[in-house]
């Protein structure tokens, strides 16, 4: 059996700027690749990134590749299997239940949607993505974690550096030197909230972590933040931005979503059409095989979910935005036993509470000039403007 073809044409750049057009060719041409660019085999058809994502054994997390861990400053549990996954995601995991969310949080997300929105200037041109979509992910996000202390800026910033650093897969000394500085801010901060959320704990991840009755260590506990951090914003940001902007493209699905009240499946489709985390890394633990090709032990596999998003075996016509599909059975979230944790909080917040509000709020809201929105990002991806009239 052969190994993988190799390509050494396709760029970060070009996966960065705009990764679908390949992803439909490699689809039909050449579903297991070796991309040079990468150094990884990218999986783009929807049963292979399913296959890989619910074996841990064979395709494990913990790559040593990766540049996450550098740019965390960790090993972090998104880089780890089996019980040791287990039981760090189950300490951040108690924050993020769905009764909790709904229950403990929910009344929150309204009030802070509420008053985010409120302060958008009607009958002007505002920028959503920076406006809105950013800070309301990072305020929201700042409570669940037990860290509201830190400023929508501070979150935001530190995202966007752990990201840009985890996705730094040419392992350019800049964006570690970036993420290293926004790691010294960030354990500076968990440092100082320490003693008082072990004196008055508040439900939070932060709070519940160093209450536990069996605690993981200190230094986990700070990753755990900070991968929430790395993921919580860019997510539900990213989500909203992208949904708006299929809905305000469409407005005649815009029209129905609201008749039937179906923000749901909005959201749905959105996370389905632009996947904001689109692309994960496994380790191959043993020689094995894939869509026809060898895979050596030691390998590193790369799912595209971005792709599988859009595999013509499950979806008609999946390059386009339709909310009202007979079947959405998306891997934006992921699979296996890495399933996205923030899933439910994401789910709540963008589909269930800040879409409707936006538009009962703005019900004749507009995208002048859909050109205009510049889309971004290979490991993640979601527009980064979006220039709406509000009325």
């Amino acid at each position: 059996m052969a190994l993988a073809p190799l390509d050494e044409a396709i760029t970060l750049d070009q996966l960065s700027s705009d990764p679908y057009p390949i992803y439909r060719r490699l689809r039909a041409e050449s579903p297991v690749l070796r991309v040079a660019s990468t150094g990884r085999t990218l999986l783009t058809k929807a049963a292979l990134t399913k296959a890989v994502k619910d074996n841990p054994e064979l395709f494990s997390s913990d790559d040593p590749k990766t540049p996450m861990k550098p740019a965390f400053r960790a090993h972090t549990l998104m880089r780890k299997d089996g019980k040791e996954h287990f039981v760090e995601r189950k300490a951040i995991s108690k924050a993020l239940t769905p009764k909790r969310i709904k229950a403990d949080w929910g009344p929150l997300y309204a009030q802070l949607s509420e008053e985010y929105i409120a302060r958008l200037p009607r009958g002007e041109t505002v920028d959503l993505f920076t406006d809105l979509c950013g800070p309301l992910a990072a305020r929201i996000l700042a409570h669940i974690l037990g860290i509201p202390e830190a400023s929508d800026e501070q979150m935001m910033r530190w995202s966007q550096l752990l990201i840009d650093g985890a996705g730094n897969f040419g392992w350019k000394p800049e964006p570690f030197a970036a993420s290293d500085a926004a790691n010294d801010e960030m354990d500076a901060l968990f440092a100082e909230l320490e003693p008082i959320r072990r004196a008055e704990p508040d439900g939070s991840a932060y709070a519940l972590m160093l209450t536990a009755e069996d605690p993981i260590p200190m230094s986990q506990i700070h990753a755990n933040i900070k991968i929430a951090i790395g993921g919580g914003i860019n997510e539900p940001r990213d989500a909203l931005a992208t949904i708006l902007y299929g809905l305000l493209t469409n407005p005649d699905q815009l029209a129905e979503v609201r008749a039937q009240d179906a923000w749901d499946k909005a959201f749905e489709e959105g996370i389905r059409w632009v996947a904001p985390i689109q692309a994960s890394s496994r380790l191959v633990t043993e020689d094995t095989e894939l869509g026809g090709f060898e895979i050596p032990k030691g390998d590193t596999v790369m799912t595209i979910q971005a792709s599988a998003n859009r595999d013509e075996e499950l979806y008609e016509d999946g390059e386009s935005f339709f909310v009202f599909r007979d079947k959405n059975p998306h891997q934006a979230f992921g699979n296996g036993p890495h399933h996205c944790a923030g899933a439910h909080v994401a789910r709540r917040t963008v589909g269930k509470i800040i879409l409707p509000m936006l538009f009962d709020r703005f019900p004749d809201m507009t995208l002048p000039n859909p050109d205009e929105v510049v889309w971004k990002g290979f490991g993640f991806r979601g527009p980064i403007n979006l220039p709406v009239v509000l009325n």
